[in-house]
């Protein structure tokens, strides 16, 4: 008698336990932005022209710093190590300014692929003190001195892109640069004098100037607009029309009133 009772008690609750058990269907997939399109790029064959010109720093630059060696070193570095961060030949010639297509990410890809870049180690110092890079890419360490040498890179104000030590001479390594462009400072721990600055770009139309101050870049036909970059000179820009087969000269000066101090470029 007791357990007729009861049925009419133990459906519902066993019919909500079933319920209970049931697997609850998933949430709705969160709506995604479908992804920014590329920029363009020219159909058909392209038409190219070349860019040259001449960096200059007119008036008396002035004297490096420099800073004192230690004895265990002297011998590979010297007694002095000249801050490299401005470099002037003859004539007001600027070696290791940047020159770049401010509309390169818009372009065809170039005939001939830029070489890896190399940044060593030679005498205490790096070498070259600027380069410019494809941001994302692979930047080749050297260590061409018997010294025991690292190499601390940094983007922006405190962000670490790496950091190695590279203590035998020949030794090189690979490390990859940041996705982002902007620029990267190097320096090295063991020797605080050592420091370079390596300028990236998210395409392929960069270069940097000779010890004569000169470059050149193989672009295509059409309007372009040339940045100029030193890391402690203002950058400047000019717009330039490159027609097929033809060479464009455009050159670049600036006064040494423009100067900033070491390292403090942006």
């Amino acid at each position: 008698m007791s357990s007729l009772r009861l049925r009419p008690l133990l459906a519902p609750a066993l019919l909500l336990a079933a319920t209970a058990c049931r697997e609850a269907p998933p949430p709705p997939a969160p709506s995604v932005a479908p992804p920014a399109a590329a920029a363009p790029r020219p159909t058909g064959p392209v038409k190219w022209g070349e860019i040259e010109g001449r960096v200059v720093l007119t008036g008396t630059p002035p004297q490096a710093s420099s800073a004192s060696t230690s004895a265990t070193v002297a011998s590979v570095c010297g007694d002095q190590a000249e801050d490299r961060s401005l470099v002037v030949g003859g004539e007001g010639a600027l070696a290791h300014a940047v020159v770049s297509l401010q509309d390169g990410a818009g372009l065809a890809e170039p005939e001939t692929p830029a070489p890896q870049p190399v940044l060593d180690q030679k005498q205490c110092h790096y070498e070259p003190p600027a380069l410019a890079a494809k941001a994302g890419g692979e930047l080749l360490l050297r260590n061409s001195d018997p010294l025991v040498h690292n190499v601390r890179a940094q983007a922006g104000t405190n962000r670490s892109v790496f950091n190695v030590a590279m203590p035998l001479e020949g030794m090189t390594l690979r490390r990859p640069l940041p996705a982002e462009p902007g620029t990267v400072q190097v320096r090295c721990d063991v020797h605080p004098w050592m420091r370079a600055v390596v300028r990236t770009f998210n395409h392929p139309y960069f270069t940097t100037t000779t010890p004569d101050g000169r470059f050149r870049m193989r672009v295509p036909e059409g309007s372009h607009t040339l940045v100029f970059w030193h890391e402690r000179l203002p950058e400047a820009s000019r717009t330039v029309t490159v027609r097929a087969g033809e060479t464009v000269q455009v050159d670049q000066t600036w006064g040494v009133y423009a100067l900033r101090q070491a390292g403090s470029g942006k």
